[in-house]
């Protein structure tokens, strides 16, 4: 069995790439819920319901999230009432929302709301809640403000310095049921190509992650999200940056070198593997770039690989 730690867009298409050289029935994907977030009384789970999508072939690939072909007629309508609308909730989006707020407050866990959804959208594969707790990833700004995730992110378009990030609420949480036994089983364990310190860390701040990880750190790879010192996707390049580290492969390496003994970092950055190696984690170069299925699936092969666990 192969388990992934897994943010949203970056980690939805290293898992597609996954699942094409792996059974899904071998796969158990930890997500990512330190951005969730209620929303016109709605529980919204951006990155679980992001992987769902992204796996079942109906995610809106302009965007990376969200569904395909959806409309906004809701959210246009509730601007009428001078409703914050910043976060653009598609109609047919807003069904699988309904769904999971209706069952969490008939008493289901977030765990079994999940595996309901994806049963319906006809995923063979296991994705679990990273926990059933509340956990709220909050970002200290550099003028002072404290906001959530998703207000640094989407209101804010991430442009804004940081200062700090918690996640509240970690003190006190456990692990989703099943979490633990998976990374404990796991024949390789995957750090999914995630922002390091906005979809990993939160996962690895639940109480018992990150300890299974650190014992099992030799059959542990991360999948490097900085290519030449860029992001791909999102604000882990100058969020890396504002907070101390370095944005680089070798940065992500030094952050996560108590959790993983290799990292595959980008062809780009084949002059950083020395510079990775010295941090005590193994670089292993390949092309990083998802831009087609084949690379992703020849990523998911060389990330197994790395550790030992290769598929066909």
């Amino acid at each position: 069995m192969i388990a992934v730690l897994a943010g949203g867009v970056g980690a939805a298409r290293f898992l597609a790439g996954l699942v094409g050289v792996v059974a899904e029935a071998e796969v158990t994907v930890v997500g990512n819920t330190g951005d969730d977030t209620v929303l016109h009384g709605l529980h919204v789970s951006p990155d679980l319901d992001t992987v769902t999508y992204t796996l079942a072939g109906a995610v809106n690939q302009a965007t990376g999230w969200g569904l395909a072909g959806d409309s906004f007629q809701t959210m246009d309508a509730l601007s009428r009432y001078n409703v914050a609308t910043w976060f653009r909730l598609g109609d047919r989006d807003l069904a699988t929302h309904l769904f999971r707020t209706q069952r969490l407050a008939a008493g289901a866990t977030l765990t079994e709301v999940t595996a309901e959804i994806t049963t319906a959208w006809g995923l063979g594969l296991t994705l679990l809640p990273m926990t059933d707790d509340d956990v709220r990833t909050r970002l200290r700004l550099a003028d002072g403000r404290e906001v959530e995730f998703q207000e640094y992110f989407v209101r804010l378009r991430h442009q804004v310095a940081v200062e700090s990030i918690a996640y509240v609420g970690t003190e006190s949480a456990v692990p989703a049921p099943g979490v633990v036994a998976a990374l404990e089983a796991a024949e390789a364990i995957v750090l999914a190509p995630s922002n390091p310190l906005l979809s990993v860390a939160p996962i690895l701040a639940v109480p018992g992650i990150g300890e299974v990880l650190a014992d099992r750190r030799d059959r542990v790879v991360a999948i490097s999200p900085i290519v030449a010192g860029r992001a791909l996707k999102g604000p882990a390049d100058h969020l890396l940056v504002e907070l101390g580290h370095e944005s680089s492969a070798a940065g992500v390496a030094r952050l996560l070198r108590p959790y993983c003994g290799c990292i595959v970092i980008d062809a780009a950055d084949d002059d950083l593997a020395d510079r990775v190696a010295a941090t005590g984690v193994r670089a292993v170069v390949a092309d990083t770039v998802m831009r087609t299925a084949k690379v992703a699936q020849a990523l998911a092969r060389t990330a197994l690989s790395a550790v030992g666990a290769g598929r066909r």
